[in-house]
C-alpha cells in the first residue's frame, strides 16, 4: 500500500517543550518524588512510560505535599490550581504551552474592564478551564455554532463589550465564521482574539489538503485528544474514510481492502515512534 505521511505530523513545539522539562526534573531529582498536575499531554502511552518511570499523577493540587516537584501541564491549569500548589510543594515548574500562555494572559487582559468572555472550546477540556479563570468578568463556553445560538438566545449581553477567544486547537475556518456572526451581531462592542495556535491551523490545512489527494486517511493519537479528533474530524467532513487509532495494533486490515493509497497525519501529543508503526504496518499490508 502507497502511504503518505503528513509532514508536520507529531509533537508540537508546546508539547516537545513540556516533555523535555519533565524529562529534565526526571533525571535531576534527588530523593524528591517528581510529580504532574493532570495528565502531562493526552497520550496514554507516553503517560504510561513516565509512569514507569515514577512520575506521580495528582489528580487536584490538594493531593501536593512539601517534597513534592511538580510540573503543570502543556494544556495549563486554572490560576486558583496555581495558587494552591504553589503554596503546598516545594517546587513549581510551569509547562503550560508558551501558546496557551500567551492566550490566557491577553484573556485576562482583555477581560479586565469587565467585559464578558465568549469562549469556543471543550468545557471539560483542561485547557478551557484554565483560560477562563483569566476572564474578570463573566464567562460563556460553546462548542458549536448550534450552542452559540442557544447561549444568544438564553444571555443578554445588553450593554456589555463581548471579548471572543478560543481554545488554542479549534478549527479556525469554523471561528472565522462565528467571528462574522458575533462581528454583525455586536459591531464595535465585539473584541476578538486570535487565539487558535499556528501549528494547529497548519495541521488541519495540511491533513484537509492530504484528505483530498488519497483513498483512506489514518489519524494517530489518543482519543481522548482533543486536536486529534478534530483531524479525524476534518478528514471525514472531506469524504474520505477515516479511522482514528492510538498505535499500529488498533488498525484493521479490512478497513483498506480496496484501497491503494492512504493518508497519515497525528495528534500534536503523539510521538514519532508510534507514527512510524503505524507507517511500517500499512506499507507491509
Amino acid at each position: 500500500m502507497n502511504v503518505i505521511r503528513a509532514r508536520r505530523a507529531g509533537f508540537c513545539m508546546g508539547v516537545a517543550l513540556a516533555l523535555h522539562k519533565l524529562d529534565s526534573m526526571v533525571a535531576a531529582r534527588e530523593g524528591e518524588q517528581v510529580a504532574t498536575l493532570g495528565d502531562i499531554i493526552h497520550n496514554p502511552q507516553v503517560l504510561e512510560d513516565y509512569a514507569q518511570k515514577g512520575v506521580r499523577r495528582l489528580g487536584a493540587a490538594s493531593e501536593a505535599e512539601a517534597d513534592m516537584a511538580v510540573l503543570i501541564r502543556a494544556h495549563g491549569i486554572t490560576r486558583g490550581m496555581e495558587d494552591e500548589l504553589r503554596s503546598r510543594c516545594a517546587r513549581v515548574e510551569d509547562a503550560t504551552c508558551p501558546r496557551v500562555k500567551k492566550a490566557q494572559l491577553a484573556i485576562a487582559e482583555a477581560t479586565a474592564p469587565g467585559c464578558e468572555l465568549l469562549l469556543y472550546g471543550e468545557a471539560d477540556h483542561p485547557e478551557v478551564r484554565g483560560l477562563i479563570s483569566y476572564a474578570a468578568g463573566a464567562s460563556h463556553i460553546f462548542s458549536s455554532r448550534k450552542e452559540l445560538e442557544e447561549l444568544l438566545k438564553r444571555v443578554s449581553f445588553e450593554g456589555h463589550s463581548v471579548v471572543l477567544a478560543a481554545q488554542t486547537t479549534q478549527d479556525r475556518l469554523i471561528f472565522d465564521e462565528i467571528r462574522a456572526a458575533l462581528s454583525a451581531r455586536f459591531g464595535d462592542a465585539l473584541i476578538v482574539l486570535d487565539t487558535i495556535c499556528d501549528a494547529t491551523r497548519q495541521r488541519q490545512e495540511e491533513a484537509g489538503e492530504l484528505a483530498g489527494r488519497v483513498q483512506a486517511m489514518v489519524v494517530v493519537g489518543g482519543k481522548t485528544s482533543g486536536n486529534t479528533r478534530r483531524l479525524a474530524e476534518l478528514a471525514r467532513m472531506r469524504g474520505v474514510p477515516t479511522v482514528l487509532v492510538e498505535t499500529a495494533d488498533e488498525l484493521d486490515r479490512a478497513f483498506f481492502e480496496g484501497v491503494e493509497t492512504v493518508g497519515i497525519t497525528a495528534g500534536a501529543s503523539t510521538p514519532g515512534y508510534i507514527i512510524d508503526e503505524v507507517e511500517s504496518r500499512l506499507k507491509s499490508w
